[in-house]
């Protein structure tokens, strides 16, 4: 194997969740003068197009897991086309590592790696191993993990796997929400974050909840994450109400709003949860409830449990959520008091920790 590691091929695609961290990834590599390839699914695309400084490939793929079974037929037959394409790429391009970063649209390029006897990697940043990674598990020569309670992952796969953290992008990694801002603020700033899924069904239900701080003179501003189609409605409802807001589709730039903010609502997916941790930005988390495996409950309740952020399902947001914000309204060194907790967890470490691991991997190192 080459000591030197000096071309890496990274396989992604899906949600941003797999997507987001296989960018901040590439660019560690890039800047360390490592040529990087990602390979894509359209889903993923959507996310990369923006980051003109990377070089991505789209190869399509599916799942297998449909409910009909001629639909079942056709995924297999796409997967086997990807497999192949997969394989002809990695052929002609010639990696000396393979990072497969979860999902379906992993799997073709880390089984045509398995093939090729090219090294690969996956990397697992959910709380519960997903059914792309499980299949990969026998295969891969390495398994990093953002946690240590990880659940699906076999004992007889353990020697495989190593806790490196969250791979966030580094500006978040260095960025620290102004605590003086949060403890002077007399009124409650509200980012609300998720994808499509959950831009919908947040400006659906968390309205009539802001609708009822309005009318018990709780004092809001909120930064509102929609669809571009929402924007019309949620422009109405706020300025009807008098009620302070932005609101923004897609953005890139996080970091210009958890400035402004001392309080976020989102969904639970693994990167935006650790990026609002490694931020110290007070959160409360509402899981998606068809998520695969329930993993964004899962993922919710370890940071409920270490105090790090509040949970409400969403099933109990007509409930909870208007009884949650009059609580804090009412005594905000309960914010104060999350971040000092979330001031326990750090994720700075993690590119330290994947250089260590790769190049444990390169010199044929026992670990």
């Amino acid at each position: 194997m080459n000591k030197k590691l000096k071309k890496i091929i990274i396989a992604t695609g899906g949600t941003g969740g797999h997507v987001i961290p296989a960018y901040s990834l590439a660019k560690h590599f890039i800047d360390k003068n490592i040529h990087v390839q990602i390979i894509s699914d359209k889903r993923g695309l959507r996310y990369l197009k923006a980051y003109n400084n990377l070089k991505v490939v789209e190869i399509d793929s599916s799942t297998i897991f449909k409910k009909n079974i001629f639909k079942s037929l056709i995924s297999i037959l796409i997967i086997f086309y990807s497999i192949l394409r997969s394989f002809i790429f990695l052929l002609n391009n010639r990696p000396n590592l393979v990072f497969g970063m979860g999902g379906y649209s992993s799997f073709p390029v880390c089984l045509a790696a398995k093939i090729l006897r090219v090294p690969f990697i996956i990397y697992e940043n959910n709380l519960i191993i997903g059914k792309a990674n499980k299949y990969l598990l026998p295969l891969a020569d390495k398994i990093f993990v953002s946690n240590k309670e990880v659940e699906g992952i076999s004992e007889k796969y353990s020697k495989k796997v190593f806790e490196i953290g969250n791979i966030i992008r580094k500006e978040i990694l260095n960025f620290q929400i102004n605590y003086d801002f949060i403890q002077r603020e007399e009124s409650l700033k509200i980012l609300i974050l998720g994808g499509s899924q959950a831009a919908k069904i947040f400006a659906e239900k968390l309205t009539a909840i802001f609708e009822e701080c309005h009318e018990a003179r709780i004092s809001l501003k909120i930064y509102q994450q929609c669809l571009p189609e929402q924007n019309k409605f949620l422009t109405s409802f706020y300025e009807n109400l008098n009620i302070d807001y932005e609101i923004f589709n897609f953005t890139d730039n996080i970091l210009n709003y958890f400035k402004k903010i001392n309080l976020a609502i989102t969904r639970s997916g693994s990167s935006m949860l650790a990026e609002l941790i490694n931020a110290k930005v007070p959160f409360i988390a509402v899981p998606l409830p068809s998520s695969a495996d329930d993993h964004q409950l899962k993922n919710a309740t370890y940071y409920y449990k270490n105090g790090y952020s509040y949970l409400i399902e969403e099933k109990d947001l007509n409930f909870k959520l208007f009884q949650l914000i009059n609580k804090i309204s009412k005594d905000p060194s309960l914010l104060s008091q999350m971040i000092s907790k979330q001031r326990e967890y750090s994720d700075k470490s993690v590119y330290k920790n994947i250089d260590k691991h790769i190049n444990k991997m390169l010199h044929n190192e026992e670990y």
